[in-house]
């Protein structure tokens, strides 16, 4: 049995004639004779009843048929399936994106991406920088975004932005009066820190220790949201992305410039040796668009 005897059998039960099939199939009629006679030998029993000339499906042949038309089912589907993968790479978008950027930029692109993609199934974690590497790394996830601290090892690296940064302050602050805040002002002050391992806290670390500065810490988090809730709430000051912070600002939170100037440096992390597909590079190309 092969496939193309299954299609000639298709085609005349829904066509009624072997001389219609034959002419939807551009065959000719004795070819399809032949064909359902080579099926039948094949799977063991007729399909057909042959009566007066004509040709009427048997009782097995009937029940051949259903199983015939879903496994046709199944292969539209798969055809559905194909095209998709042709227009778009995939039916799915999987991020991992750091704390700092999942409640804003990956937001703001992922409304501007579904205008144009809107039956793409799009999973979006937020997780550690670290743990994101690790989830792009092995295959899982199609996109990291990520902090610059991580092994970038294995896999596929891309600059994507950079934000300076900014001191976190409660509103009612003493150093809401300066228009610039130095190593020096913050001797002393309750401090809400980034973990250790994040690059932005070790450039901090190094322009507090040339000002001879040793902040009091009080918490370490390696989220920048929580920092902004924590100093919202009045415990202390913190380093933040200014990003972060503008769901805070006004609601007990202020922003000041600090120098020396720091940034934080984001990556787009992509599974090495995987061109990204159309919906990927679509996705990209709006986060580019919301950074401006």
């Amino acid at each position: 049995m092969n496939l193309r005897q299954i299609e000639v059998f298709r085609a005349v039960v829904t066509n009624g004639t072997t001389a219609r099939a034959a002419e939807v199939l551009r065959i000719s009629q004795p070819a399809v004779s032949k064909m359902i006679q080579e099926l039948e030998r094949a799977i063991g029993f007729p399909v057909f009843d042959r009566i007066k000339g004509r040709l009427r499906p048997t009782a097995e042949g009937q029940l051949f048929f259903r199983e015939i038309e879903q496994a046709f089912t199944g292969l539209t589907e798969l055809r559905s399936a194909a095209a998709r993968i042709r227009d778009f790479g995939s039916g799915k978008l999987r991020i991992a994106c750091l704390s700092a950027l999942s409640t804003n930029l990956a937001p703001r692109a992922l409304h501007g991406f579904t205008k144009h993609h809107p039956n793409i199934a799009i999973t979006l974690q937020t997780r550690t920088s670290s743990v994101a590497r690790d989830l792009v790394a092995s295959g899982q996830f199609d996109l990291g975004i990520v902090a610059d601290e991580i092994d970038t090892t294995g896999i596929d690296v891309r600059p994507f932005a950079s934000f300076r940064v900014a001191v976190a302050m409660p509103e009612d602050h003493e150093l809401t009066g300066c228009d610039i805040v130095r190593p020096a002002d913050l001797a002393g002050r309750r401090f809400i820190a980034l973990s250790p391992e994040d690059t932005t806290r070790q450039e901090a670390e190094a322009a507090f220790e040339r000002a001879n500065v040793t902040p009091h810490i009080i918490l370490e988090t390696p989220f920048s949201t929580t920092i902004c809730a924590m100093v919202a709430e009045g415990l202390g000051v913190g380093l933040v992305n200014p990003l972060t912070a503008e769901p805070y600002l006004g609601h007990g939170l202020v922003l000041r410039p600090f120098e020396p100037e720091l940034h934080f440096r984001t990556l787009l992390i992509l599974p090495p040796h995987r061109p990204p597909s159309r919906i990927l590079t679509d996705f990209i190309a709006e986060l580019k668009k919301v950074l401006g």
